[in-house]
């Protein structure tokens, strides 16, 4: 056994854990440390978020949304600071009781109804405006077996490969070559499909492709974890294609600026209240 083996305790205690990137907000328990209510804007959906690839996922189906004529789907987005600890404040976590972004209001249910869960709100929005889903038995499940494939295998690219090839606080082979390993597998399945289809789910856009791009087409263009060379992800040459056609997107481009707080001062958009926002950057 190495000398930096680790041996659990009988019982694990909060105190010893430490270390890493996010070490300040980390807690073993749920609900609200502070009191603050959250800011409400003039349109009926309020978006809480940060351009975090998952807080991306909604800005862009919101983005997309109002890209094809759906004016109803007009929203305020409001920044949370994660390092800051804001998604514990009492306001926040009454909105999402896990306290992770994205989280949004719809004030045109009464009472008014909150979506939590990226992939949730994303279904939520397709089925409201009736767009980004398809209605056919076949083309709805392909869709939405892509969309829940993505919830599924996110915590493994970003709590696993992530969190130990760019956050923990010392670099260890084995968690980084067991997440690696799944991770290029993880890209070898959408590189597969993406060979005989121009979209994730077939020849048409949908909530998949949006929920999968801010997290895999970033990491193959080296825009998360800057891991794209150590991946080989130039091999993957279906996926950057894929990726690359959507990045083009007009939506898409703004999208991805919305809750972003850090960066060129024309490379971002903390709030957003109107579609004019943009024409300032």
């Amino acid at each position: 056994m190495s000398d930096n083996s680790y041996t659990p305790p009988k019982v694990w205690k909060w105190e010893d854990a430490s270390g890493g990137r996010f070490a300040s907000i980390n807690r073993p328990i749920a609900g609200p440390t502070h009191d603050r209510e959250l800011p409400v804007g003039k349109h009926p959906l309020q978006l809480y978020s940060l351009a975090t690839p998952n807080g991306v996922k909604v800005t862009v189906m919101l983005e997309e949304l109002l890209e094809a004529g759906h004016s109803e789907a007009e929203y305020d987005a409001w920044p949370i600071s994660i390092l800051e600890g804001e998604q514990f404040s009492s306001g926040f976590v009454a909105v999402n009781p896990n306290s992770k972004i994205p989280a949004m209001m719809d004030h045109t249910q009464n009472p008014p109804l909150r979506i939590f869960e990226s992939g949730n709100i994303l279904l939520y929005l397709a089925e409201k405006f009736g767009a980004f889903l398809p209605t056919d038995p076949h083309g709805r499940t392909e869709t939405l077996s892509w969309l829940f494939w993505q919830m599924g295998m996110a915590p493994l690219l970003g709590g696993g490969f992530g969190h130990f090839y760019a956050y923990a606080p010392e670099s260890y082979e084995y968690p980084i070559n067991r997440f690696t390993m799944e991770v290029k597998r993880q890209l070898d399945v959408l590189n597969r499909q993406l060979a005989d289809n121009r979209y994730i789910a077939g020849d048409e856009y949908t909530i998949a492709d949006m929920a999968i791009w801010p997290w895999y087409g970033a990491l193959v263009k080296g825009k998360v974890y800057d891991a794209a060379e150590f991946l080989e992800a130039h091999t993957y040459t279906n996926v950057i294609r894929w990726a690359d056609e959507i990045a083009a997107r007009p939506a898409v481009k703004r999208g991805r600026l919305v809750n972003k707080t850090w960066g060129d001062e024309g490379s971002k958009l903390p709030e957003r209240h109107d579609p004019s926002d943009f024409d300032n950057l």
